[in-house]
């Protein structure tokens, strides 16, 4: 059975990160870095359940949670897109200085832009996966709509997000209007598998065909039927990790090019 180890590490703005990584029992197909949505955290449905499936398909995956958010230090306020970007990096590195040198990157919702984003600058990668990813990071917006002329006067104001009251301070909103990922998709030259439910009521399915008519081949979508925006049936995070694994396997360094036999 997969273990998983808790781990702790450097973020942006001199944070630490705590992070779990779901190890694999056996040989190690590859490593990857899981990042989460705008305000789920590490354990949230899709991070550790499809993180702890992929473990059981040989992947080790490092899933950590945002500053400010559970076990990590820092204040959420004060992240911003760019600190999102930034801190994959950081894991990445982190993962490096342990020896897991990182394959592959998923992205949940604005956690999937964040890994479009970030994907140019890690020499080693070799596939990146979406997941209910928005085109724009801007797209995250409409959620706190009836409080921006607030923000924009006041610079700030206390939002509730999904039952949390959190704070969205302006320099969020001009963080996120001021990323187009236009770039980053047209120049990614990995491998992309783009996966979105045509019932996602929070992300539309539009921005997945953005996405995917920017990116080069390869290039794979995946139809995520009967899900929702963040995946909370335990069958759609099973089959989106078999999904995962069984196309990342024609890239991961441990199969030598090759899917492992049925």
């Amino acid at each position: 059975m997969p273990t998983f180890e808790s781990v702790s590490f450097p973020g942006v703005n001199d944070t630490t990160l705590a992070g779990t990584i779901d190890v694999p029992d056996g040989e190690t197909r590859g490593w990857a870095v899981f990042c989460h949505g705008f305000t789920l955290g590490k354990n949230s449905a899709a991070a550790s359940r499809i993180s702890k499936a992929l473990a059981g398909h040989g992947i080790g995956v490092l899933r950590y949670d945002a500053a400010g958010l559970g076990g990590s230090s820092g204040a959420w306020e004060e992240g911003t897109f760019s600190t999102k970007v930034a801190d994959i990096q950081s894991a990445v590195d982190y993962l490096r200085g342990q020896g897991r040198s990182v394959s592959l990157l998923i992205g949940h919702s604005l956690g999937g832009a964040a890994v479009l984003a970030a994907a140019g600058s890690i020499p080693e990668l070799d596939a990146v996966v979406t997941i209910g990813a928005p085109f724009r990071p801007s797209h995250v917006l409409h959620l706190f709509e009836d409080e921006m002329q607030t923000i924009r006067d006041q610079g700030s104001a206390q939002v509730d997000l999904g039952g949390r009251n959190l704070q969205i301070r302006e320099e969020l909103l001009q963080d996120l209007s001021s990323h187009d990922l236009s770039g980053c998709i047209s120049d990614l030259h990995l491998p992309l598998l783009v996966m979105h439910s045509p019932s996602d009521n929070t992300v539309g399915i539009d921005n997945a065909s953005e996405i995917f008519s920017l990116a080069r081949h390869p290039r794979n979508f995946i139809s995520l039927e009967g899900s929702d925006h963040l995946m909370v049936d335990r069958a759609q995070t099973s089959r989106a990790a078999d999904i995962i694994a069984a196309w990342a396997a024609v890239y991961l360094p441990g199969n030598d090019g090759a899917a492992e036999p049925g």
